[in-house]
Formats: structure tokens, C-alpha cells, sequence
């Protein structure tokens, strides 16, 4: 049986890189122009479900094409110490192994994986932080040419603390000219608070890529593409269901698309009756997946704004909203501005609001105040 070419361990799920070649161009260049490129530092920004995680694998597979080295972390507590015992330790043993054998005072017989391992966590670890860490490691690869990525996905002001630590060495490689890059992805208002921070203005400096909506053409040609590459094809009035399912949200394009192909994966094409059931699955999916996590994280009276938007087709009135909750102006334009910064809504004209996740409005509609 063919793999499903919309699943997540599919490579780096090229369906949801589709709309985002020049995203990856300016990755790709600012570490060939070298130190000093503005994009050596970039963060990634967008609603749940953008994209944002997809950027990060396929910038370090770009930099893993390159000869780069790669740290992959996440910005949960910890992360800073993680990468100093962790992943600086493992690189520094693979580039730099007569460091440890030099702490074992002179012992120069093979090592055990156990012995290695802790041995490494003596050598580059207890005497060294994360700056000095960067620096040998940096000093190792320029003979080689390369260099050495970081990324952080989950950015949140929640650990400023340990993303102070970093920014400051990240900054202090680039001042010195060290093969060193930064990219980092979170939900556009935990990244605007970071940035923010007086002391983080290293990042205010980032070059900043949201991930939006996929224009129509590209969701036609990232159901088709993986479709037809894994031996099967599609007919016009069944991508087009698929298409109009996916409504341009990089994450249902995935969705829908791997549960319109398990239906009948040994058959030849997919067909309307599959891409049918295939969005109405993965409509069912994207409830549990994004939309109640999204309004998990929702006061009582964020919902209650967002009920009274769900009373209507298309955007909502301003008005129309403050009359429903029975609210000011001003009560109501402060929820209006919290639910924009949590990207559950965006303004669509002046005095106008509409969801900003796709089909949120039917999950609001269907489960009704008691279960959001």
C-alpha cells in the first residue's frame, strides 16, 4: 500500500509548505550571504495550525543540506538547560572527542556510549555555560565551513528569563561573526510580547514571516501534486470539495487530504463521494485538534463575544456584538482587541470582525455555551 503523502511523518509534509518557496529562499540565503545577513535571525508567526512548526523542520532541513548543524528545542521551562547538558554536550563529543578522553586524564581507550556521555557532560558542560559552549562549537565547525542553527518553537513571554539567556548569545555570536542562526515560531501575540522585552530587542530585529492563509492555485496544487507523485489520481469535481473544504488553512489542507485518501487507499482515484467524507472528517478533527485547544485558553466572556458572532453568516457588526452581550462600547472594542491578539478573530473592515480559524463559527454553533 502507497503511504499516505498527507501525513505528518511524511518527510517534512510538503502539502503544507505549499505558498511558502520564498519564505524558505530568504532562510536559505541569509546563511549562504553569511554573518551579518538580517535573516539569520527569523521568527515565523501565525494562527494554530499556519504552519509555523512545518517552517522550523524544513528551515533545518535546509540548514542540514548545507553541512549545519541543528538544535531543535521548545520554548517549554527547561529549554536552556537542555540544550547546555544536552544538545551542546552530544555535538561537542562528535567534533571534539580528545576533550574528553584529556578529563579522563590521559585515558585514550576506546569509550563506551555510558561513558561518553557522561564524560562530555564533565568536559563541556560543568566548566562551560551556553556562550562558551557556542563559541568552541563554532570555532570546531569553521573548519568545516559551516555552522550551527537553533530553533525554538512555542516562543511565550512565560520564559523571557531563559529566552533573555539565549538572545544574548545568539547576539553576542553575530557581533563576533560566528556561522550562527536563530529561528523561532510562535502564535503572533506571545511573539509580540517578547519582543517587547526591554531586554530582548535582539529579536525586535528579527526578520518576521506570518503565515497566512494559502492562496487557492497552491491548495489546487498541493492536493494534486502528492496525489498523483504517489501513483493516484483525482478528478476536477473532487479536488475542487477538497479544495473549498480546506478553506486555505495550511493545517485542514493536511487534514483533509489524508483522510479523503485512507478511505480507499488501494484504488486508483479519489473520488467525489471520498473527498466528500474526507472533509467531514477532518472538519471533526479540526474541532478536537484546534478549536477546543484555541478556546480552552478563553475567558467566560471571550466566548460569550465569540457565541455572539456565531449568531450570523460572515462578519459580525461591532454593534450588533455589544448589543448582544448587553456591553459598552468600550467593554466590548477591549474583548474585540483580546480575541485579535489571540487570533481567534481579525477585523475585516472598520466596525467589522470575522473568525479567524476556519469553520470556528459551525464548532461554536454545534457544541453551544455549555461545552466551549
Amino acid at each position: 500500500m502507497t503511504q499516505n503523502p498527507f501525513h505528518a511523518s511524511f518527510g517534512v509534509s510538503p502539502p503544507l509548505l505549499v505558498g511558502r518557496d520564498g519564505v524558505l529562499e530568504d532562510f536559505v540565503e541569509a546563511l549562504e550571504d553569511g554573518p551579518g545577513a538580517s535573516g539569520r535571525a527569523t521568527l515565523y508567526t501565525g494562527a494554530r495550525g499556519a504552519g509555523k512548526t512545518v517552517m522550523l523542520n524544513a528551515v533545518e532541513d535546509c540548514a542540514k543540506e548545507r553541512g549545519w548543524l541543528v538544535i531543535s528545542e521548545t520554548a517549554t521551562p527547561g529549554f536552556v538547560g537542555r540544550i547546555v547538558r544536552q544538545h551542546l554536550p552530544r555535538l561537542l563529543r562528535d567534533f571534539d572527542p580528545a576533550a574528553v578522553q584529556r578529563r579522563m586524564s590521559g585515558v585514550t581507550a576506546p569509550l563506551s556510549v555510558g561513558s561518553v556521555a557522561w564524560d562530555t557532560i564533565e568536559a563541556h558542560v560543568v566548566q562551560t555555560g551556553l556562550r562558551n559552549q557556542i563559541e568552541l562549537l563554532t570555532d570546531l565547525l569553521a573548519e568545516h565551513g559551516t555552522g550551527v542553527l537553533i530553533t525554538l518553537g512555542e516562543i511565550h513571554q512565560n520564559q523571557v528569563q531563559e529566552l533573555r539567556e539565549l538572545a544574548t548569545t545568539v547576539q553576542h555570536s553575530f557581533r563576533e561573526g560566528r556561522e550562527v542562526a536563530f529561528a523561532g515560531a510562535g502564535l503572533a501575540a506571545s511573539i509580540s510580547d517578547v519582543v517587547n522585552d526591554e531586554v530582548l530587542t535582539f529579536l525586535r530585529r528579527a526578520e518576521r514571516h506570518t503565515l497566512g492563509s494559502v492562496r487557492r492555485p497552491e491548495v489546487q496544487r498541493a492536493f494534486r501534486e502528492p496525489i498523483e507523485t504517489a501513483g493516484r489520481r483525482i478528478g476536477d469535481s473532487a479536488l475542487e470539495l477538497m479544495v473549498e473544504g480546506a478553506s486555505g488553512y495550511p493545517f485542514l489542507l493536511q487534514l483533509v487530504g489524508a483522510q479523503a485518501w485512507r478511505l480507499h487507499p488501494t484504488e486508483v482515484e479519489i473520488t467525489v463521494e471520498d473527498a466528500t467524507l474526507g472533509v467531514t472528517r477532518a472538519r471533526r478533527r479540526l474541532g478536537a485538534l484546534i478549536h477546543e485547544p484555541a478556546l480552552r485558553a478563553a475567558s467566560d466572556i471571550d466566548k460569550s463575544f465569540l457565541l455572539a458572532m456565531a449568531h450570523v453568516d460572515g462578519p459580525s457588526k461591532m454593534a450588533d456584538i455589544q448589543q448582544r452581550l448587553d456591553v459598552g462600547v468600550n467593554y466590548a472594542s477591549q474583548y474585540r482587541l483580546r480575541l485579535i491578539a489571540a487570533e481567534l478573530i481579525y477585523p475585516t473592515r472598520h466596525g467589522y470582525v470575522d473568525f479567524a480559524l476556519p469553520y470556528l463559527r459551525e464548532y461554536l454553533r454545534e457544541h453551544g455555551a455549555a461545552d466551549v
